[in-house]
């Protein structure tokens, strides 16, 4: 956890439910004055999405039911940190053969972020995966079975955020992170 800012510290944290890969608390916190406040608090081990760039400059992404929206996003693939010690890199190169199918020689890290801070401390960090080669998909839980891989243009990314055809936060920022990376590259 980051240090405390701006004289605020958090004292303690009650769970108030425990599920499958979050849990939910009161977090108690003090202000710079001294108020004590409580905040509901979804704790979440982490996260990794990655952005799968392929030699023919286009991205594959997974269409998937999400239950809590109700409905079928178009994503780069993405999953949990929930294996205990594993790296977040191995992470991003398993949630990729798992999901999509494909084993990427380079993964690079673009950067992190923070999902939803308001209520939620999970952190996700966003990889950018080259030079792919197929391999068997290894796809977990009912959401998945389901998925299909979609293949666009990097340079219709733009368009297809305008469009309202990709509105997943982290496949946004993802996709114009790796956009960016790698036009640094040909610069």
């Amino acid at each position: 956890m980051p240090p405390p800012e701006q004289g605020f510290r958090h004292l303690a944290d009650e769970v108030r439910l425990q599920g499958w890969g979050i849990s939910v608390v009161q977090g108690e916190y003090e202000s710079p004055d001294g108020t004590r406040f409580t905040r509901d608090v979804v704790r979440h081990p982490g996260a990794v999405a990655v952005v799968p760039v392929t030699e023919r400059d286009t991205v594959l992404l997974v269409r998937q039911y999400r239950g809590p929206v109700d409905r079928v996003l178009l994503e780069i693939p993405a999953g949990t940190r929930d294996v205990e010690g594993e790296a977040p890199e191995i992470t991003a190169r398993r949630e990729l053969e798992e999901e999509v199918g494909v084993r990427a020689k380079t993964v690079r890290l673009l950067g992190v972020m923070l999902n939803s801070p308001g209520f939620c401390d999970q952190e996700t960090l966003l990889y950018l995966a080259r030079q792919l080669e197929p391999t068997e998909p290894s796809r977990h839980g009912e959401e998945e079975r389901y998925i299909e891989v979609a293949e666009i243009a990097l340079a219709d990314v733009g368009a297809m955020i305008a469009s309202g055809e990709l509105i997943d936060a982290q496949t946004v920022l993802g996709l114009l992170l790796a956009r960016d990376a790698l036009r640094a590259e040909e610069a």
